[in-house]
């Protein structure tokens, strides 16, 4: 694998656009933004928005492309200084884009809605940016319309980043704000730093995939003590060393995810808790620099295939799976193969 020359941010947090949080009060913000001519919306259904065929590049449109009822909320401004909005609607739902007669859903040549998880390490940074910004609101909007406190249906504000509960509705007058949940996520090598250990999720048996442990941060828990629960009760090692390395936004549903890099205690002995993780292995830099090489020459085969209608990737396979490019924990094993 080519090697970095700096560690690299985490895929979904290394740019974005200006938030321009300042302008959120202002009166019918929305409302009027759609009605601009150089306004352009990210579109997002469910998890997934529009991708250009390339790959790497959002595909935006124009608030009259917006088809029915969706969620809208302010994103921000581009570098040129134009509104970007979200118009959010939920998986089940129908496609919220107008497209053209002669732009076919499933012409090769045809943006394609793409879920984050998959296309946004692959994504311009800027884009990724924005993508994850725009999942991330469009969930909380679908998804928790009513107070939690009484519940009432709330009335959104602040351009999409609040709710609150109206007491004119016989509401108890509470604001609500997007939620995030913080998670660690931990990359834990070897005393002598030559192996790297990963486990399997219940949930990849089937796909024989391995990666870093992760876990929710419990009520009253530091970051520190999360990595160390979570290890040991997972892979029943013990950790120290904690160096931390960077977060970025995973909303599924609605997490934060913390990033660390952590050595096994001297003596060590690792083994799956049965339950959440069925196996733990040690991996030398020379098998995952294999996995994540072919795991690397497939992406490049699916994108240079993606105009050729029928096309098909096969062959270049490592005989386990490692996470996703968007993922932090592909971010962690890749700095930990490059001795980042």
């Amino acid at each position: 694998m080519p090697q970095s020359r700096a560690p690299q941010p985490p895929p979904l947090a290394r740019a974005g656009i200006d938030r321009a949080a300042a302008e959120r009060d202002t009166p019918d913000l929305v409302d009027r933004l759609r009605q601009q001519a150089d306004t352009r919306v990210v579109a997002v259904h469910g998890d997934r928005g529009l991708v250009e065929p390339s790959g790497t590049r959002l595909h935006l449109v124009a608030p009259t492309a917006i088809a029915g009822a969706a969620e809208w909320a302010f994103l921000g401004r581009d570098a040129s200084g134009a509104a970007v909005l979200l118009a959010a609607t939920a998986a089940d739902a129908p496609e919220p884009v107008v497209r053209d007669a002669s732009d076919s859903a499933t012409a090769p040549d045809s943006p394609q809605w793409r879920a984050l998880r998959a296309a946004g390490g692959e994504l311009d940074a800027v884009d990724a940016g924005l993508l994850v910004e725009a999942v991330s609101l469009g969930r909380w909007l679908l998804d928790a319309p009513f107070c939690s406190t009484c519940g009432t249906r709330t009335v959104v504000r602040a351009a999409g980043w609040a709710r609150r509960c109206p007491v004119s509705e016989g509401g108890c007058g509470r604001e609500h704000f997007p939620r995030t949940d913080p998670a660690v996520i931990v990359a834990v090598q070897s005393t002598d730093g030559e192996r790297l250990l990963l486990g399997k999720n219940a949930i990849w048996a089937s796909r024989n995939m391995y990666s870093t442990f992760a876990g929710f941060v419990e009520a009253g828990e530091s970051l520190e003590s999360t990595v160390a629960r979570e290890v040991l009760e997972e892979a029943g090692v013990a950790v120290d060393d904690l160096r931390y390395r960077g977060s970025q936004s995973w909303p599924y549903p609605r997490s934060l995810m913390l990033g660390f890099h952590a050595t096994a205690a001297a003596g060590a002995v690792a083994r799956a808790d049965g339950e959440e993780i069925v196996d733990v292995r040690w991996f030398s830099r020379d098998q995952l620099a294999e996995a994540l090489g072919a795991q690397a020459r497939e992406a490049q085969a699916r994108a240079s295939v993606a105009s050729e209608s029928g096309a098909s990737v096969t062959g270049d396979t490592a005989p386990f799976a490692l996470p996703g490019t968007a993922s932090i924990a592909h971010r962690l094993i890749v700095d930990w193969v490059e001795r980042a």
